[in-house]
């Protein structure tokens, strides 16, 4: 299936999983940056106050992109990308975030890099936090339970906006916010909220207020870049997962429908403009106690997305609790899928759950949609120079193929499809570099060991020629 002639087909990082060079050009230091390498067996990443020595911090060096960027591009740009997503990290352009004047070096770092992107054709599409906020921000100011941080957020937000209006088009404010739904899950809380609980705090309680926090300056973000050019695109950006019921149980039903409401809030505010009856009651029953003040509800109602950036990785499925309650906890009330095989990450893979969540997403929220992430991340086995990731080219081109069925045949607005990632990169959930995503393979332990040397692997010369054929030669 032919997709559409201006289609932007491209691929995603992060700032802090590529850049590396973490103290350089006045940079501060970054959650990322006080976080230890984990792996496949023991995920959970050791977050220290302080760097401590002969520890493993592996978003110190990245793979180097803040030096190897203008090489970097030239082989995306061989490879046919019309989009490049990539974030600007907070640090660079606000070191610790409460300063007034942003930091010049910072953001001459990325207008050179916005402006080497379109010179080789690839449009910059830009994410403002993507698990990268100034640690500052959460040691002396509790994350974003405090309001302060809206103002500094919108700060550099108007900072980027109006030095790189010319170059950059797409935006978009928070990533993934939404998997802030495992609140049990301490290292969501801290990436996407700053958030370190307290002795005795509710963490959902303190979940909701963050998130509330976050999205008045992400609606107020928007407000601030239409003022500053109409011509931007300012977009929400979440983690989508279709939440399956187990079974055909009315129940069964019942819950995976308040399993989708609970993790897509966040979507229904970005784009509707405000939280649905259900969630007001359920704090009501709750006893909880968010902030939320009628010039925040203006605010939320006028700053409404103008697009929703997503990611796809797999699918959940879930079945009734035994106590009747229709309350969706996510680190609890997941149940495998038995039509469904797993990665070595134990994600479920499910191509078809992509033109669902599509759908799913049009029908709920109306705006235009752009797939900012969807990889397969997986050992990589070097053989003779060459890397043949025929498991990855599966993967890739099951995932597409449901895409362009949803534009095709359902007519889903879709604007571009980012792959996850065109280059190796260090994985944000482990800090692994084991976990490889990219087309482009990068010579590089988990310890920063190694030449640095890029190396095409099979699966970039397969996008290629389907980037190329616009999407026909699957």
């Amino acid at each position: 299936m032919k997709m559409p002639s201006d289609f932007l087909w491209g691929g995603a990082v992060a700032a802090h999983q590529v850049e590396g060079a973490w103290q350089e050009g006045g940079k501060g230091v970054s959650i990322a940056d006080v976080m230890q390498a984990a792996s496949r067996t023991d995920p959970a990443r050791i977050v220290t106050d302080k760097v401590e020595p002969g520890k493993v911090y592996p978003n110190h060096w990245g793979i180097d992109f803040y030096h190897h960027y203008k090489d970097d591009i030239q082989l995306f740009k061989q490879l046919g990308m019309k989009a490049f997503r990539i974030s600007i990290a907070w640090t660079r352009i606000y070191p610790n975030g409460d300063e007034t004047t942003p930091n010049e070096a910072g953001l001459a770092y990325y207008e050179d890099m916005f402006n080497t992107l379109r010179a080789n054709g690839i449009e910059p599409i830009v994410t403002l936090s993507h698990f990268e906020m100034p640690y500052k921000l959460v040691q002396e100011y509790g994350g974003w339970r405090n309001r302060e941080l809206i103002d500094m957020f919108v700060r550099f937000a108007t900072t980027c906006f109006q030095r790189f209006h010319k170059q950059v088009r797409y935006w978009m404010t928070f990533n993934e916010i939404d998997n802030q739904s495992d609140w049990r899950f301490d290292h969501h809380l801290l990436q996407d909220s700053g958030l370190q609980l307290k002795p005795g705090e509710n963490a959902e309680e303190a979940m909701f207020q963050a998130s509330h926090n976050e999205l008045v300056a992400s609606a107020k973000a928007v407000l601030a870049a239409r003022k500053i050019d109409p011509q931007l695109q300012v977009g929400g950006m979440l983690a989508m997962v279709p939440i399956y019921p187990l079974t055909a149980k009315p129940e069964d039903q019942m819950f995976a429908m308040r399993a989708m409401q609970y993790r897509y809030f966040w979507g229904d505010v970005h784009c509707l403009g405000q939280y649905p009856a259900w969630l007001r009651n359920y704090w009501q029953e709750k006893g909880y106690n968010i902030k939320v003040t009628a010039a925040d509800a203006d605010i939320l109602r006028r700053g409404t997305a103008d697009f929703m950036g997503i990611s796809y990785y797999m699918s959940f499925t879930t079945e009734a609790r035994k106590d009747g309650k229709v309350e969706f906890d996510e680190h609890n009330n997941l149940v495998n899928n038995p039509y469904l095989p797993k990665s070595d990450w134990g994600w479920q893979i499910d191509p078809v759950g992509l033109r669902w969540m599509l759908n799913w997403t049009q029908d709920r929220w109306h705006k235009p949609i752009m797939i900012v992430e969807n990889g397969f991340g997986a050992y990589d086995k070097l053989e003779d120079g060459k890397i043949h990731d025929d498991y990855r080219i599966d993967y890739l081109r099951a995932h597409i193929a449901e895409m362009e069925k949803a534009v095709v045949i359902d007519g889903v607005d879709l604007i571009g499809y980012m792959m996850w990632s065109p280059i190796d990169l260090i994985s944000a959930s482990t800090g692994e570099m084991a976990k490889r995503y990219g087309l482009i393979y990068v010579d590089q332990d988990d310890k920063g060991q190694g030449s640095g040397k890029r190396l095409l692997k099979d699966s970039y010369f397969w996008y290629q020629k389907l980037i190329a054929s616009r999407g026909t030669e699957l």
